[in-house]
């Protein structure tokens, strides 16, 4: 096994991990932040299929713009979990 298909196994673990929890996390601001994961995991999955503008241009505007903001609203709202 070769470095690059380690790091594609390690990278689709935690994806997965991330993925998995952002639907059963049941405080959402726990949720935005395994979808920032998931995010930064699928770039680099990106990054391993030589697709940089790709990886580039989720970071950016995904983890840059959209996962800001949902972590701003979600934070903004109070949500009392009893």
């Amino acid at each position: 096994m070769d470095v690059k298909t380690g790091f594609f196994y390690l990278f689709s673990v935690v994806l997965l991990y991330a993925a998995f929890r952002v639907v059963t996390a049941r405080n959402p601001v726990h949720a935005v932040l395994h979808l920032i994961l998931a995010f930064s995991q699928a770039s680099g999955l990106w990054l391993l299929l030589k697709a940089e503008f790709l990886a580039i241009v989720l970071v950016l505007v995904y983890l840059g713009a959209v996962m800001v903001l949902f972590l701003f609203v979600v934070m903004m709202l109070d949500i009392r979990i009893e």
